[in-house]
């Protein structure tokens, strides 16, 4: 690629910008963009390595490893994910309990409920729940290690607060059976119907969850089944429920894959989403993620990231949901790669294994400032080329003449990868910098290759030299 080809690239990715601008959708969202999730989240969430089943000592373990062994590189946030409602008794690992009828048509299992009709954690898993704290303490105990709480949410309103008829909070005798639609239904996990965001007392009730978790302290919701088919109005409601709930707060979307066609909406509502479905540790699934990757090339920015989904390293699915537990079957030079490409597309980086499992291999990876730093200050990441069993990315450094440069051997044999300076736009010679390895390789004329192992990869830093 020559430095026409560079150029046009570079004026693909303003074009859309200002597409996005012109379409007035960067209006209520750039005061938040600038200050939540300016850069991609980073933190650990509990589904990999617990499913439904995570209890608060669990949560509060993975937090203390993080406040002490990654706080420091930019880790920052704890996300409890799905199911915190249900009652999973020691050493369960059930993953979606479908609920049933019972002859007066209520449901069991029945999930921990307010008289609002809205989930609260269920204090056999969380203890300090009890007496209806929700997640106060837990969140507390989170900002107290000076970091970030987050939950998992599914789309729309319990189906028990439908057959309640439970008020909606915040409106004159709206329940929520007036404000839900019957005929939006999660396909694997039966518990909610969507919301009709056209019926009052919709929006009041996404407004009374948020107020909820601004009690609580949440800082982060990811929510579930609204990729897949993407909700527009459901999407929009959540974000005017954040807006409107006073406390900042990163709305995730879930699962993917979330349609390209709609990056513009996504862009504006959301601080990130799914572009595939559920990431598990196997190498056909790094090589989707790229094709993944590809197609939302050029959409990501302050305030919003495309998101490959968890990094599948350490100690995973311990009860459940995928597999018998494990590490993860990904070879060391896979999970360099992993993290090498979740680092250099700038995707939000949510560990998926049990931290204080971790060896000092896991803990190397995530501690390496310099490969973050490619996360975290990195710009305009773009595939250079794919072709005859090699990958390279790349990405600009604000603020400087470097580039970031990932080579990936995505063959089954090792071999040789290659970079020509002048495709990026380089002239004269060139400082080459080993980001894995952290040290500085040479300076180089006009090309530079490495060997590298299968399915192995290695990130660069690329200077002029002076």
């Amino acid at each position: 690629m020559d430095q026409t080809l560079i150029t046009a690239n570079k004026m693909k990715s303003t074009l859309i910008y200002i597409g996005i601008l012109a379409a007035g959708l960067l209006g209520a969202n750039t005061a938040s963009a600038q200050t939540v999730a300016a850069t991609p989240p980073m933190g650990w969430n509990s589904y990999n390595c617990f499913g439904s089943a995570v209890h608060e000592d669990e949560v509060k373990a993975n937090t203390d490893y993080m406040a002490a062994n990654l706080k420091q590189h930019g880790w920052e946030y704890i996300v409890v994910d799905f199911l915190w409602s249900y009652d999973n008794p020691p050493g369960s690992n059930i993953g979606n309990p479908f609920q049933l009828r019972l002859q007066d048509g209520s449901y069991v299992p029945w999930l921990t409920m307010d008289k609002w009709g809205r989930l609260t954690p269920q204090p056999t898993k969380f203890p300090s729940a009890f007496g209806g704290n929700g997640f106060k303490h837990l969140a507390d105990y989170v900002h107290g290690k000076g970091l970030k709480f987050g939950i998992h949410v599914m789309r729309g309103i319990p189906r028990q607060a439908y057959w309640a008829k439970s008020p909606v909070k915040g409106t004159n005798c709206i329940t929520a059976d007036m404000v839900a639609d019957t005929n939006s239904k999660c396909p694997w996990m039966n518990h909610m119907y969507g919301l009709d965001m056209k019926k009052p007392g919709a929006q009041e009730y996404l407004n009374s969850i948020l107020e909820l978790y601004a009690s609580w302290g949440v800082d982060f919701i990811k929510v579930d089944d609204l990729s897949r088919p993407y909700s527009n109005a459901e999407v929009e409601g959540y974000q005017k429920a954040i807006q409107n709930c006073g406390r900042p707060i990163v709305l995730s979307l879930s699962p993917g894959e979330t349609p390209v066609a709609e990056a513009a909406h996504a862009t504006k509502y959301a601080n990130m989403w799914r572009m595939a479905d559920d990431f598990w540790d196997n190498w056909k699934e790094i090589l989707h993620m790229f094709d993944y990757a590809k197609s939302w090339e050029g959409v990501s920015g302050p305030g919003h990231w495309p998101d490959c989904d968890m990094i599948q390293i350490g100690k995973l699915s311990k009860r459940g949901p995928v597999g018998e537990e494990r590490f993860s079957r990904f070879t060391q030079d896979e999970e360099i790669t992993h993290v090498t490409f979740w680092s250099i597309f700038r995707s939000p980086l949510m560990i998926g294994g049990n931290m204080p499992e971790n060896r000092d291999f896991e803990l190397n990876l995530f501690t390496n400032d310099e490969v973050l730093a490619a996360n975290q200050k990195g710009a305009n990441p773009k595939q250079l080329y794919k072709k005859d069993g090699a990958m390279v990315w790349y990405s600009t450094i604000p603020g400087t003449k470097d580039i970031y440069v990932g080579l990936f051997n995505i063959e089954d044999v090792n071999k040789d990868i290659a970079i020509n300076f002048a495709d990026l736009g380089l002239k004269g010679k060139v400082k080459v910098r080993d980001l894995w390895k952290k040290q500085d390789v040479g300076q180089f004329k006009t090309s530079y290759q490495q060997n590298i192992n299968l399915h192995g990869a290695t990130l660069l830093r690329l200077s002029p030299a002076k």
